[in-house]
This record gives C-alpha cells, structure tokens and sequence, in this order.
C-alpha cells in the first residue's frame, strides 16, 4: 500500500529505568503503520538518550539507542515512556525537555511519562492522565495539571497523555488512525492482535481490574464465565451451581474474595460489554440490550444511567462525536 504522504518522525527519548512495554508497545504500532503504509507514508522511528549509551529497562532488558537527545532531528512526535526511571527525573533530560519539546507537533506520554513531561512544565494548564496509581501524585505535586483519573488516554491539544502501559498502544493507534486513517490503524491492530481502538474515555478500571482475582477455583472460573457469557443466566443462583455452592454462601464467598458483590460484578461486565458494542457496532440499543443479558432496553438504559451517569443512546451519540 503506497502514498504520497510525507513520513512522520516518531522519537521515543529513553532512559535507565524505563518501561520496556511503554517503548516498545508504541513503536510497533508506528512501525507496522509505516510497513502497512510504504514509504514515505508513514512513520520513521527513532530512539534517543541524554549521552547515546544503551539504557537498562525496568525488567532487565538492554536497549541501544539510535543516537544522542541532542543529535536528533525535531521530531513530529515526541514520546516520552514511563516507568521506575521517572520517579527521580535526571535534570538534564527535564532541561532538555524544557528547550526541545516544545518545537514537535506532537508530544506524548505513556504512563508515568506524564510525571516527566509535567515536571518540565509540559502540561501546566492542560488536562492529562498517567497511571492510576500515580494520579494523586501528579495532581498533588502539579496543581497547575488537570488530572483525570480514570480514563486510558487523554489529548489536549498537541498534547496527547496515557495511562499505564497497554493504553500507550490504544493512544497510538488513535494517532495513526488520525494520521493514516481507520484502515491502516486496523489494519495494525490486527497485526497485533489488540481492539482497534478502546476510546480514551474508557475507563482504566474495568471489572476485571476493579475487582479483586478470586483465591478459589471456583470462584475464579465464575468471574471468567460472567465474562464470557454476559447475556447468560447470571443469578446468584445460577452462579452459585455453577462453584458448587449454596446461593448464600456463595454470594458470601465472592464479596470477601473479589471486594465486591456478585450483582455488582455482573452490572460492571454487562455495562462494558454494551459500551463496546455501542461504540464499534452499529447494533441498535435494542438489540444490544438482549446481546448483553438485559431483559429490556430500559434495563439497560437504568444501568447505563446508574453506572455511567448517561442513557446508552446518549452514550453512543457523545462517544462518535467525539471520535470523528
């Protein structure tokens, strides 16, 4: 597939201490967006540090360089990764941060990148997200930083933030299906297997993460089965047969082992499985009410408005309007 686009540098800053998933992750979207597109449709992507010398990631992994900070062009995306290696920034790279950021069209931060670009006061003013279990740090250390906890991604601008590690892949595939286009950013999702897209607004705690992983197999197999099966049966009763014991204690069991009851857990599942379908189907409310195990539209609409805060056509209307 060939265009006339003009490519993209993509510069990915590293340092000692990096999240090896937060590099790598992006880059390989980018790189398989520039594969898919030809060249020079796409993107070239580099990497950079302070001195040009390999880094150790946080999980041991060595990573060399394509060059010095200082010898890299200005680039059209400028992505700085997060992990360990953030908590105690290098005053060099934040200096560098400071004279050099602000000249890319882009700038983007996965994870606790965000702590660095703030601390350059990079996103003074702007709204912005990190990795949850950082978000009160930016928001005590920054106040001039709008802090949104709970979604994978924000933009603001030119100045696009993300949540912990695997959202750094959704927020790249958004840009390059900003840039390229839905069928390229498709087509790289499917390269790697992912969603084409889990909208930035998505929140970063999802059923599965905001409850706790049961100790016992049966329990365990129970959460697993909700959510593969959201249109099923899923009473306590049935639920409770299913692990093999009584509906009390059951629903005793689950709450002291997963940090919630089995009806919230099951709201949780079904609420996201119809978000899903009414942000990349074309399913009408109806029918993703019985998809989803709801017994009426209104079931859902109830569930939607109680969890949400917003009916589900609204929802649907809100979410393209603010994808197109």
């Amino acid at each position: 597939m060939k265009s006339s686009r003009t490519a993209k540098d993509v510069l990915l800053v590293l340092f000692d201490g990096v999240q090896s998933l937060d590099v790598t992750g992006p880059a390989e979207v980018f790189a398989i967006a520039a594969h898919l597109v030809g060249e020079p449709g796409g993107y070239r992507v580099s990497t950079a540090s302070l001195d040009g010398a390999p880094v150790r990631t946080s999980s041991g992994l060595t990573v060399v360089p394509d060059r010095t900070l200082a010898a890299a062009p200005v680039p059209h995306t400028l992505l700085v990764p997060g992990g360990p290696g953030t908590r105690a920034s290098d005053p060099d790279l934040i200096a560098w941060l400071r004279g050099h950021a602000p000249r890319a069209r882009r700038l983007v931060s996965v994870c606790t990148g965000a702590l660095v670009l703030a601390e350059a006061g990079l996103l003074e003013g702007r709204r912005a997200t990190t990795h949850w279990a950082f978000c009160d740090k930016l928001a005590r250390d920054h106040p001039g930083v709008e802090v949104e906890s709970d979604p994978i991604y924000v933009r603001d601008g030119h100045v696009a933030t993300s949540a912990g590690v695997t959202a750094g892949i959704d927020l790249a595939l958004a840009l390059v299906e900003e840039d390229l286009g839905r069928d390229i950013a498709l087509g790289v999702a499917r390269q790697l297997v992912v969603f084409l897209r889990r909208p930035g607004n998505q929140s970063q705690f999802s059923a599965q993460l905001s409850a706790q992983t049961a100790q016992r197999a049966p329990l365990r197999e129970v959460q697993q089965w909700i959510t593969e099966h959201p249109a099923g049966d899923l009473s306590v009763e049935a639920l409770a047969a299913r692990a093999r014991l009584s509906p009390r204690h059951f629903a005793r069991a689950f709450q002291a082992e997963t940090g919630t009851t089995p009806g919230r857990y099951v709201e949780r599942v079904r609420v996201e499985h119809a978000r899903r379908l009414l942000e990349d189907t074309a399913d009408g409310v109806e029918e993703v009410s019985r998809t989803c195990g709801y017994g009426t539209p209104e079931a859902m609409r109830r569930a939607f408005v109680r969890t949400l805060g917003t009916a589900p056509a609204d929802y649907r209307r809100r979410f393209r309007t603010t994808t197109s």
